[in-house]
């Protein structure tokens, strides 16, 4: 984007920002590009880089929910609390479209600003329109200038087109939804009961796409039907299953821990059919590096 159209869009502002100096921030049609930052089933990024300024990255995450987040990087973060307005700026070569306002983003200090879903959303409908989002907000050390942050359409559709397809990949479910996983098997059988097999089977699809993780802790458990030594051979047996399953698919057995409790640390009673049910249980708990350097 040119200075001479983002002084068109600062034109229609107040007559307090009109009369303020403006610096503008965009790539212009040599360098605006756009790409896929995170491309997988657990993450998608789309990023454009915004010359002397620092970046925009939408980015989206495996979940339950459709889910959208925008971020604006900035090399010089706030040094205080503000508000940008974020206008929609039509190109040049779409003369005689109007600028219009599209909402606000919240500015805290030194963080990156920062919008969700819905706003996100519509920003991204509007690069798509070939129009261009532009943040306007008050510099943090001089206040006489107005900074504008446009983010150019230039390029972007095809980017735009990869990181829907990665959003629709995307797992219908997220690390935490499954970290903490109890699977329930049937009475007197190795085989699990229906909803569980669906468990485990989400733990399969999340573990074909993310080897980072530091442990699997696999522990079972069953009802207090029979002897003690029994039932303590079978929590051991149906523990190891559940490793052998994970191990199949990639997971280093090193990595995984098995333990039997047999009948003890019940959750429930042992007087009817249902509480029993509930006793004879796996719980699978995967845990990931916590990134903290100590």
């Amino acid at each position: 984007m040119t200075s001479a159209l983002l002084g068109i869009a600062v034109s229609a502002l107040s007559p307090a920002v009109e009369a303020n100096s403006v610096r503008h921030y965009s790539a212009n049609l040599d360098n605006s590009m756009w790409h896929l930052a995170e491309n997988s089933r657990l993450e998608c990024g789309l990023e454009h880089t915004i010359p002397r300024y620092g970046k925009v990255e939408f980015h989206s995450e495996a979940s339950k929910e459709l889910n959208l987040r925008m971020q604006l990087d900035m090399h010089q973060l706030p040094d205080g609390y503000g508000v940008a307005k974020i206008e929609s700026v039509a190109p040049r070569w779409q003369p005689g479209q109007a600028t219009y306002a599209l909402g606000d983003m919240q500015f805290y200090k030194q963080f990156d600003g920062e919008l969700q879903k819905q706003m996100a959303w519509r920003l991204l409908s509007e690069l798509e329109k070939g129009r261009y989002p532009t943040f306007y907000y008050q510099d943090w050390y001089n206040a006489t200038d107005t900074v504008a942050v446009a983010l150019s359409s230039v390029n972007f559709r095809s980017a735009y087109d990869a990181f829907r397809g990665c959003v629709n990949a995307l797992l219908p479910f997220s690390f935490d939804d499954i970290a903490y996983t109890v699977i329930n098997h049937q009475a007197d059988s190795e085989k699990l009961t229906t909803a569980s097999q669906r468990k485990l089977e989400q733990i399969s699809q999340y573990l074909a796409v993310d080897s980072d993780l530091e442990l699997v802790l696999v522990n079972a458990y069953t009802d207090a039907l029979g002897a003690r030594e029994p039932n303590q051979q079978l929590s051991e047996q149906r523990a190891v299953e559940i490793k052998n399953f994970f191990v199949e698919r990639g997971i280093n057995e090193d990595r995984i821990e098995t333990v039997g409790h047999g009948e003890d640390r019940p959750i429930a009673g042992n007087a009817n059919e249902l509480d029993r049910a509930k006793n004879r249980r796996v719980v699978v708990r995967l845990s990931k590096p916590s990134g903290i350097q100590l």
